[in-house]
């Protein structure tokens, strides 16, 4: 492809609608590609940014069943949520589509079709595992068993979430089916396969002889290692009734399997946008002069760096992607990011906690990017870069030059005396920035470009402080003026600079500024600010000053990490009750052997510990009947302090049993919560007297 592509095409990996989007998706795949399609538009590129709900697949069914509803009604609901985060967040998508729509039912048959005319498919006939009681074959998702790799017990039938390891269902120790619980058998049943190792030599050329200096290390990495160790066919077609019908003769009762319908999505999606534009969608796709990118994690390179391209080199039509700039994951406090246990900080949760606050986080991800290795998220480094570096750098900047020029001379950009080496060193700085900020962004490196700039804002404040107009407005006002209007430039670069990154704090700023939006064709382009001598000219007047960002309080960061905390409760709680043994009844007793039982309500009035002993409390307790001493095995969950005054239920009439010389009378009932903690076994409702009787 040529070094300037006549247009771009950039897609970003469709969202799994199973569920909302999180920061993980976001600094991983929608951010980066989201600064990288608003880059290029600035530079006046033609480019389709295309995404869409990916809507197939088992998981989508298996929360189906969990829920009583239909996949549709499954991800009809995730679509619409997936789809408004988007838009309130400011992802400029150029369509936004879904697998399920009829023009990419289309598409992914068409495209089958063309591959399996061409004979570029092996049809094989092999044996699946079948639950008989569900009459149906089990999808990798609908099989778990014990990994044969690392013995872990809940494996899926694709892949090991404890090792990783990839493998097939049929090689799982003592699987058993999802849906019904029951040991599955082999069954015959006839696929289709993309028999990826026929692409071999093509990919060591176009891989690992072409890309070797381009890709990044992790892609490129992984990539070298799937083809060394020997591309195997791979199913296209599966078992099932959620997802696209194989468009042949021969197939009934199977559906395109969803990785090989999901990237398709892409095509489906960019004609779908052409169609509702009045454009041809075929050169996004066909065209040699087309720049394709894939902006994915990395548990989707292979999918996008072989599977995807050995589709579209075998269909013969299609270009190739020019790069997959894929990155690592993000963890949230430490731990891995999980839908399944809400360790999440959820897209459409934070734009309700934070209204209008869109860029914080934004600034945040970019930041914290996990471009070559996986980072970490955490609330308190959120509040502190907005605090310290946001608020404290790029909004005090932007604050003092308004406030002074109002101040000074009611909000028109004054007349620059004679320019000093100092203010010549800013204003060619200033020229320097659209070029170092795009070539970073140019590299995918856009921790790189925001630091860029960040550093621009950090020149503006150091020009201010240097110079310090507040003192010199009454020594020497002519002075005053050029260091004003100096700093006026900076802050009209920053209003351009900013789009790709903090798109909403560009929309704010250049409002303040009094200069037109991105969209008006007088706005100043990115090659304005490196060719343009005068950005704001002398006599501009700008608006009001207003904040661009405003101080994240520690209460606000408090509730965050209650919502974490609640979660990792719930999770403890939950794997607790998994593990829990219940104890199997007891023999069956009548009812005179009941009635022999006198449990009474109590509370206790006294408690010490039991000397020389871990485990027994001596208690006091009221019966309402008399006032007795019960020797209690609780000490290792209670203290004595922590019991007095409990009302509990008490067994009166056990016989007295010495217990380390101590003599107790009767026995307090108690059970145990999830975690194993003893529990007092009494009555919740006020009122109850001691003596009550328990019946």
């Amino acid at each position: 492809m040529s070094q300037n592509p006549q247009r771009y095409t950039i897609t970003a990996a469709l969202p799994y609608t199973n569920g909302p989007i999180h920061i993980g998706h976001l600094a991983g795949v929608y951010v980066p590609a989201d600064i990288y399609a608003r880059y290029q538009r600035m530079q006046g590129a033609d480019v389709a940014f295309i995404c869409g709900s990916d809507e197939h697949g088992v998981p989508i069914t298996i929360k189906a069943k969990k829920e009583g509803v239909t996949p549709q009604d499954v991800v009809d609901k995730y679509n619409a949520i997936i789809k408004k985060s988007f838009e309130d967040f400011g992802i400029t998508f150029d369509n936004y589509s879904r697998t399920s729509a009829k023009i990419h039912h289309d598409t992914a048959s068409e495209f089958f079709k063309n591959m399996y005319d061409q004979g570029k498919f092996i049809e094989e006939t092999n044996e699946q595992l079948y639950d008989a009681e569900a009459n149906q074959f089990l999808a990798d998702r609908f099989v778990t068993g014990t990994c044969p790799k690392c013995g872990y017990e809940e494996a899926y039938g694709d892949q090991c979430e404890s090792c990783g390891t990839s493998h097939n269902a049929t090689d799982l120790i003592n699987p058993k089916s999802a849906i019904t619980g029951a040991v599955p058998t082999l069954k015959e049943t006839k696929h289709w396969f993309l028999p990826l190792d026929q692409y071999n030599d093509f990919f060591k050329e176009w891989i690992i002889e072409g890309h070797k200096k381009d890709w990044k290390t992790n892609v490129y990495g992984q990539c070298k290692s799937w083809i060394d160790d020997g591309l195997r066919p791979r199913a296209v077609t599966r078992d099932l009734d959620w997802g696209i019908p194989v468009p042949v003769e021969g197939a009934e009762g199977k559906v395109l399997y969803v990785w090989f319908d999901a990237p398709i999505g892409y095509i489906s999606s960019t004609k779908e946008w052409a169609a509702r534009e009045g454009k041809d969608w075929e050169p996004y796709w066909k065209d040699e002069n087309t720049k394709l990118l894939h902006f994915i994690g990395k548990d989707n390179i292979v999918f996008h760096c072989l599977i995807f391209p050995a589709m579209l080199k075998g269909h013969g039509e299609y270009i190739l992607p020019d790069n997959v700039p894929a990155n690592e994951f993000l963890n949230l406090e430490g731990r891995k990011l999980s839908t399944s246990k809400n360790w999440a900080v959820w897209l459409h949760e934070y734009l309700e906690e934070f209204p209008d606050q869109q860029d914080v986080l934004r600034y945040v991800l970019t930041a914290n990017a996990p471009e070559s290795k996986d980072n970490d998220f955490t609330w308190k480094d959120f509040q502190t870069r907005n605090n310290s570096e946001l608020v404290a750098i790029f909004g005090n900047l932007i604050n003092r030059v308004t406030v002074l020029t109002h101040k000074y001379y009611g909000g028109v950009v004054p007349t620059p005396g004679t320019f000093n080496e100092l203010d010549k060193e800013v204003l060619d700085a200033i020229k320097a920035y659209p070029a170092v900020i795009g070539s970073s962004i140019e590299k995918y490196r856009f921790r790189e470009s925001q630091t860029e700039f960040m550093n621009l804002a950090r020149l503006g404040n150091k020009y201010l402080a240097d110079e310090e107009p507040w003192k010199t407005i009454k020594t020497d006002v002519e002075r005053t003026k050029t260091v004003m209007y100096v700093a006026l430039q900076i802050a009209a670069a920053l209003s351009v600079l900013s789009e790709p990154l903090l798109p909403h704090t560009s929309g704010k700023l250049k409002d303040i500024l009094n200069v037109s939006p991105s969209a008006d064709e007088n706005a100043l382009q990115w090659s304005d600010i490196s060719s343009k001598e005068v950005l704001l000219p002398a006599g501009h007047t700008i608006n009001k000053s207003q904040l661009l960002f405003s101080k994240i309080e520690d209460s606000q960061i408090q509730i965050q990490l209650d919502k974490l905390e609640a979660s990792k409760a719930a999770n403890e709680a939950e794997a607790a009750a998994e593990n829990a043994v219940v104890e199997p009844q007891k023999e069956l007793i009548n009812f005179d052997d009941f009635t022999k039982l006198d449990m009474r309500v109590g509370t206790i009035i006294e408690a010490e510990k039991m000397k020389k002993t871990k485990k027994l409390l001596i208690l006091k307790v009221d019966t309402g009947i008399d006032v007795r001493t019960i020797v209690s095995g609780i000490a290792e969950s209670f203290t004595p302090e922590e019991v007095i005054g409990k009302q509990v239920t008490v067994l009166v009439n056990l016989a007295p049993r010495a217990l380390r010389g101590v003599e107790s009378e009767g026995m307090i009932l108690m059970t145990e919560d999830v975690s194993g903690k003893l529990v007092f076994v009494n009555p919740d409702t006020d009122g109850v007297s001691n003596g009550n009787m328990i019946s």
